[in-house]
């Protein structure tokens, strides 16, 4: 935004202001939203640690309110603003809502327009709204997706809402864990709601964990110069990795987006049983196959004497947001876990 420090949480840009109004922004801004904060993210998109301190966790103001969009998840779940804006390339929305308690959606890589948003990982980055409830990610989704010209990754695909497909059309598929089905609280909510509900599993003959080296090379792409220049003092721990970075050949770079093909090839086979899922650990990995993923509150548990959020996710197939929303929504009404609020 024009006119406003944007720094990106980082020393080396702490006074930093850009001429430009990023995609996202303006279409809020013409849709009528007005902007009253600029929010915190963890140095260069790391954690909720910046240059100004720590962002806290509403909930529990000793801890940390996670990362990157640290916040925006914050401000949302404390009820300073109606929504904000986060931005995830490797858990950065879903994290900081399952600390804060607030619901996030992450969309489908090329669904929102990245155009003044700080570059990461080019091809891992994605914007999406940070709410209290899936409605209102969804009217947020409606007026930011859509190609600009200015993002050549940026698509038109499109998005109605409300949705209009019965529920009871919906496959639901769940990741298997040791807790029988029967025993699981949120597959018992699911049935409930007449989705129609099958186990799954999430491909696991590849070495995803290893594909995080895509982000990292690609992030220190982004910010070589600010290496070279030994401008790294309190950028959390991306000096190592900018580092390490350095060293890893090209060969290797391409072996690991070659495999990232075979996962993509994968999950489009997953999605041919299913239209929504939800568990498992697949943050890297539908990050990596650019899926959009939900996530919202989903109960309670005492830590440190306090009631702390706990939270569920749903994943949906690319630019399956109507559907993912759906589910989502639907979950959310039933359990009525976000309607509760932080202590004063």
């Amino acid at each position: 935004m024009p006119g406003y420090k944007t720094t990106w949480g980082a020393a080396p840009f702490k006074d930093q202001t850009l001429d430009e109004t990023a995609t996202a922004a303006r279409r809020l801004e013409e849709a009528g939203a007005v902007l009253i904060a600029k929010l915190t993210t963890g140095a260069l998109a790391w954690g909720d640690r910046w240059f100004g301190g720590q962002t806290r966790n509403p909930w529990n103001s000793e801890q940390g309110s996670s990362g990157s969009s640290a916040g925006p998840a914050a401000a949302v779940a404390a009820g300073l603003v109606g929504f904000a804006l986060g931005s995830e390339t490797y858990g950065s929305i879903v994290s900081p809502c399952s600390r804060c308690g607030a619901t996030g959606l992450r969309p489908t890589f090329g669904r929102v327009s990245r155009f003044g948003c700080m570059p990461l990982s080019w091809s891992m980055d994605k914007i999406g709204p940070i709410t209290r409830s899936v409605e209102d990610c969804a009217l947020v989704l409606g007026t930011i997706h859509g190609a600009d010209g200015l993002d050549p990754r940026a698509v038109d695909h499109p998005f109605s809402w409300p949705p209009h497909r019965d529920l009871r059309t919906m496959r639901v598929g769940y990741v298997e864990e040791k807790t029988a089905a029967g025993d699981r609280p949120e597959l018992k909510v699911l049935r409930e709601l007449g989705v129609q509900l099958t186990p799954i599993k999430l491909p696991d003959q590849y070495p995803v964990q290893a594909l995080n080296l895509i982000l990292e090379v690609e992030a220190a792409t982004v910010f070589d110069d600010l290496l070279r220049q030994g401008k790294t003092d309190g950028l959390n721990q991306w000096p190592i990795i900018f580092r390490k970075a350095q060293f890893v050949p090209a060969v290797e770079y391409l072996r690991a987006n070659r495999i990232r093909t075979l996962l993509m090839k994968s999950m489009d086979e997953l999605f041919t049983k299913v239209d929504v899922y939800t568990g498992g650990n697949d943050v890297l990995l539908t990050n990596l196959t650019g899926h959009p993923c939900v996530v919202l509150p989903n109960g309670f548990r005492k830590a440190d004497k306090k009631e702390m959020p706990t939270a569920i996710r749903f994943t949906g197939r690319l630019y399956g947001e109507t559907e993912l929303l759906a589910v989502a929504l639907a979950y959310q009404e039933a359990t009525g876990f976000h309607l509760q609020r932080p202590p004063q």
